[in-house]
């Protein structure tokens, strides 16, 4: 198989510091290091030897930490929304209010549960590593080969490791060789050539040969056991639970305060206890945004259905918001900057007479049509037909002692054999001169600078053997790799290119595709710390030859610089990386552990794909932005009016049911903002509360103004009773609540940029249905037409009024710099 010649000749082993040398840690002892020594290098241990390792070192497996499912569920119910909620709870039981009771427990139930689900992603991601474990081992023990559970594996025993056989431990390779396929581990698809010497990973797969392997490392010393480690620690709070623990702060703090002034109040007037309770109540279910946590939710849901009908799966709801304010992107290069399909980016003739074309027709006689090896595959494509008037007569497969295929060949041509392989070997078997070596060899450290994969072609004919050529061989960019970079670029997110592959190769690749050249080697990353770390890393263009905790560390330096980072990745070696990305996005044809640790799978290959992804999440952001401007508005509105109503006028201006009913109708109509059309930013999106709580302040407390107003003219010159001033009142913030969000959903004039049908027709139905209840008289006192008209003609002028003033705050914030832009 010729992916060995490249591997040893062009290719370092990504999951390793290169391909040759011992880079897996050592786990033993050194007095443990010593017997094994002394041993024969072929010798295995004996059963007393491995029983007492297996005491001192542990089996052979992953650990979890296992947690309570009932402790983890009953901590979605504690936070600043959740004791809002719980304070009604108690409220309504102490005054007897039992269907207000069910209602708000429907409520906070809902909400811890869908905290719950969220909260499985890292468990999901260790059960689909161990999966990847080999189950049983071919060990030797006391001088004979035999099958142990590869838990009870130890550092210093001797494994055998058949074709096809997951190898179960860390260790290097003492006897035999062969090939292993690690792309489950790194991503990376040629196979690795594996000598004496060379390093086996826990997880890869032998895809050729049958190598004895010393095992070095067990359990969580392993580099999968390390990556696994890696996954299991928690992911950093999402900006979307940061915000809603915020606003829930600032409304819980809102609400304590407005109750101590009426309880004091009520306590100097000589109201009674149940009096009191009932003020209370009204003010703490009025504070509550029970639904706000539902419906950002229900938005993302609705964001996250939209992105699965253009191939991106969303396991992690908060992800959709996350992706919103990416502004920098770790994108791993195989397969998502470039093609994963090796093709041949150069041919260099070395011998007179001969052009390109019979170069590549040399290699391509060597091949083995449907043989599947990547080489082979990318030779064939570029040599086309010419091999059509050609006979092999006898073929000699890749060897990886010999390094070269050879086939014997019969056509209209002089050569009668041709050879293609490691260039070393080809020169040998050529016996070429010196002038010859050292001009392939110019050339093969050309090749190497660009990152190429050099293989030497030779023929035979009837004078003797001839390097005729060298092939460079490369994964090649993606044809929208350069586009899609560009308009990541023009929407705010860097995109950092992330490899295994040599710093060489990741140079190319950037300079083809427009990044910048600045690439981080991970031995760098690996001696920085703290800030500087953090600063090296902020300031590269891409990393190269880079590990699982090298890339751990590189997202975990980019956030503590202040960034909202997304990481793609495909094998297990990035699952700690994607589980601690802000946005882990695994991409087409990830292995079962990167996408269980992702927050979202694409199903199409590229870049493409991906950023389609971010500006459909910047609308789903606008969405929930807008709701939280409405949301925030009204709690402002209604509480503060509750409130000083009570203090002024000791006097109810709704009663608790018609709260509810507030925030039932209110938020089940808003629900469809999920589907509002918006204009998305064209900068990375956050959470900037103080944008948010400033024009919710200012329609909030104009708000409370105007229907403070209302409520003394209904009492003074109207001399309402009390029932339909409630009722009156009940359908003025009814409908001025529903005109909150046309002034929420825009950062223009409201009718700059029209709504959605869909919420268009659930605000004007709920409204209908709010006036039916006002004058059927549905759990509140009836009123006449005539008020009817009065409490929709104060709520339109109201917002006719608050438009205007909603633009001010806007323009006053743009001058401190605070509002966002948007795409016009």
């Amino acid at each position: 198989m010729l992916g060995s010649a490249a591997g040893e000749e062009g290719r370092d082993t990504p999951y390793g510091r290169g391909g040759g040398g011992q880079t897996v840690r050592d786990q033993r002892t050194e007095e443990d290091r010593r017997a094994d020594a002394r041993d024969d290098v072929a010798a295995g241990l004996t059963s007393g030897q491995a029983a007492d390792r297996l005491e001192r070192y542990g089996p052979n497996v992953i650990e979890e930490q296992e947690r309570s499912v009932v402790l983890e569920f009953l901590s979605h119910f504690w936070g600043p929304i959740p004791w809002m909620i719980e304070a009604a709870l108690a409220l309504t039981a102490a005054t007897g209010r039992w269907a207000d009771f069910a209602i708000i427990l429907a409520l906070l139930l809902l909400n811890g549960l869908v905290g719950f689900w969220e909260e499985h992603q890292a468990q999901n991601a260790i059960a689909a590593l161990k999966e990847r474990l080999a189950k049983v081992a071919r060990v030797e023990r006391d001088g004979v080969w035999t099958e142990v559970a590869a838990s009870e594996l130890v550092p210093g025993d001797l494994v055998r490791i058949g074709r096809g056989e997951v190898v179960p431990a860390d260790g290097t390779v003492v006897q035999g060789d062969g090939e292993a396929d690690e792309s489950a581990l790194t991503g990376e698809s040629l196979p690795v050539a594996k000598n004496p010497g060379d390093d086996m990973y826990s997880g890869s797969a032998v895809s050729r040969g049958g190598p004895v392997v010393r095992v070095l490392a067990t359990g969580a010393e392993t580099e999968f056991g390390r990556t696994a480690q890696l996954t299991g620690r928690a992911a950093p709070v999402s900006h979307f639970q940061r915000a809603v623990i915020d606003i829930g702060k600032y409304l819980s703090m809102l609400a304590l305060g407005l109750v101590v002034v009426i309880i004091v109040l009520s306590l100097l007037r000589g109201s009674g206890v149940a009096r009191t309770l009932e003020f209370a109540l009204v003010v703490v279910i009025a504070s509550i945004p029970v639904a706000l946590p539902a419906v950002l939710s229900v938005t993302m849901a609705v964001g996250a259905r939209y992105l699965a009908k253009r191939e991106a799966v969303v396991s992690h709801l908060p992800a959709v918001e996350e992706m919103a304010g990416v502004d920098v992107l770790c994108a791993d290069k195989t397969g998502t900057i470039t093609r994963n399909q090796l093709a041949v980016a150069d041919v260099v003739v070395l011998r007179e007479g001969t052009d390109q074309g019979q170069v590549l027709l040399q290699a391509a006689l060597t091949a083995e049509p449907g043989g599947g090896d990547p080489i082979d595959e990318a030779i064939l494509q570029a040599s086309g037909d010419r091999s059509a008037e050609w006979r092999v007569t006898a073929f000699t497969p890749f060897d990886s002692a010999r390094k070269f295929a050879l086939a014997q060949v019969h056509g209209p041509g002089a050569e009668h054999a041709v050879a293609k392989g490691a260039v070393q070997a080809v020169l040998g078997l050529a016996q070429a001169d010196a002038a010859v070596a050292e001009r392939v060899e110019e050339v093969t450290r050309g090749f190497a600078s660009r990152g190429f994969r050099a293989m030497a072609v030779a023929c035979a004919d009837d004078v003797g053997w001839h390097v005729t050529g060298v092939l460079g061989l490369q994964d090649p960019p993606r044809d929208d790799s350069r586009a899609t970079l560009e308009e990541a670029e023009r929407l705010g997110v860097q995109v950092r290119m992330v490899t295994g592959d040599r710093v060489e190769i990741a140079r190319e690749i950037c300079s083809r595709v427009g990044l910048g050249t600045n690439v981080l080697e991970a031995g760098r990353i690996e001696r920085l710390q703290g800030a500087d770390l953090a600063h090296e890393v902020a300031e590269a263009d891409g990393f190269a030859e880079v590990v699982p905790e090298d890339k751990y560390r590189i997202v975990q330096a980019l956030q503590e610089h202040g960034h909202i980072v997304g990481m793609t990745g495909d094998g297990v070696n990035d699952a700690p990386a994607l589980h601690r990305a802000d946005a882990g996005i695994a991409v087409c044809g990830a292995t079962d552990a990167a996408r269980a640790a992702s927050d979202i799978v694409f199903l199409a290959p590229g870049l493409s794909t991906i950023i389609e992804a971010v500006h459909r999440s910047r609308e789903v952001f606008r969405r929930m932005k807008n709701y939280a401007i409405y949301r925030i508005t009204e709690t402002i509105r209604v509480v503060l009016f509750v409130t000083a109503t009570i203090v002024v006028f000791a006097f109810f201006p709704v009663t608790p049911i018609q709260v509810v009913l507030l925030a039932i109708l209110n938020d089940a109509a808003i629900l469809s903002i999920a589907y509002d059309r918006v204009r998305p930013s064209s900068k990375p999106e956050r959470w900037d509360l103080t944008e948010v709580m400033s024009i919710a302040a200012v329609l909030g407390l104009f708000g409370l103004v105007s229907t403070f107003v209302l409520v003394w003219v209904t009492h003074l010159p109207l001399a309402l009773a009390d029932d339909e001033v409630r009722t009156l009142i009940y359908l003025k913030l009814s409908v001025s609540g529903h005109l909150t969000v046309f002034l929420a959903r825009t950062r223009g004039p409201f009718w700059s940029y029209r709504p959605s049908w869909i919420l268009l027709t659930a605000v004007v139905g709920t409204q209908v249905l709010a006036t039916a209840i006002a004058l059927t008289g549905f759990l509140m006192h009836p009123i006449s037409w005539n008020l009817v008209g009065l409490a929709w003609g104060w709520a339109l002028i109201e917002f006719l009024l608050l438009d205007p003033v909603k633009l001010l705050t806007y323009r006053v914030l743009e001058r401190h710099g605070r509002a966002a832009s948007v795409v016009t």
